[in-house]
């Protein structure tokens, strides 16, 4: 099996953003009119960096990596439960602090966990497909067009899970239009950095899969 030198840091990027993303989503800054959470900032990083491993390393590889952020998710989550459970020592003054912060991530995460299931998937299904019917052409509609299907369905995911009950509906319904529109025109504007990293990798790596014998189901783990 042929081996890719940048494969690892790529999908190193794409863990450690969802990561990110899950550890400081818990705060809702505003800009204008727009409503959003923190993770806003680095989680989009995600969906590009999903995109260049399904256009460049094939549907099969990427669906690796998205299995591998959903672990890496779920044992982050773990690990913050129990350090807020372990038993401060007397001297130690932030076990408050540590919980409002981090004491969010759970909830937070199990959203992020069915929102980034049903978006990353979406995301590199789409994106797979409209390489096949563009013959590998015009990459920006397919970035762009994962990302308008993906995000909708991650955006919406999320907010209802992670934050019905804590705020009024109008004020989701707000959040999830406003989360949407960040993280489509994050995508339009890092398309340019998407290309160059894409021809990069496809020049260096020497690929360029397209996944007409793939088996789509997110559950296989190759093929």
């Amino acid at each position: 099996m042929k081996e890719f030198r940048f494969l690892v840091p790529v999908a190193g990027v794409f863990v450690a953003a969802l990561m990110i993303s899950n550890t400081i989503a818990g705060k809702i800054f505003a800009i204008g009119p727009f409503y959003l959470p923190a993770g806003v900032i680095v989680f989009p990083v995600s969906y590009i960096f999903g995109d260049i491993l399904t256009e460049v390393y094939g549907y099969a590889r990427s669906r690796q990596i998205i299995w591998v952020g959903f672990s890496a998710v779920v044992l982050m989550s773990l690990m913050y439960w129990i350090a807020i459970k372990l038993p401060p020592a007397p001297f130690w003054q932030h076990q408050d602090s540590m919980t409002n912060i981090l004491g969010q991530v759970p909830r937070i995460v199990l959203a992020t966990i069915i929102a980034y299931f049903a978006g990353e998937f979406t995301n590199a299904y789409v994106l797979a497909k409209m390489k096949i019917m563009t013959k590998g052409k015009k990459l920006w509609t397919r970035t762009i067009g994962s990302t308008i299907a993906g995000e909708g369905i991650d955006s919406l995911l999320f907010i209802l899970v992670a934050f019905s009950g804590s705020f009024p509906f109008r004020e989701l319904i707000r959040s999830i239009i406003s989360i949407y529109i960040f993280k489509v025109l994050y995508e339009v504007l890092a398309t340019p950095l998407t290309y160059i990293i894409v021809r990069y990798l496809k020049k260096a790596e020497g690929i360029d899969h397209f996944d007409h014998d793939t088996t789509f189901s997110p559950f296989k783990w190759s093929g």
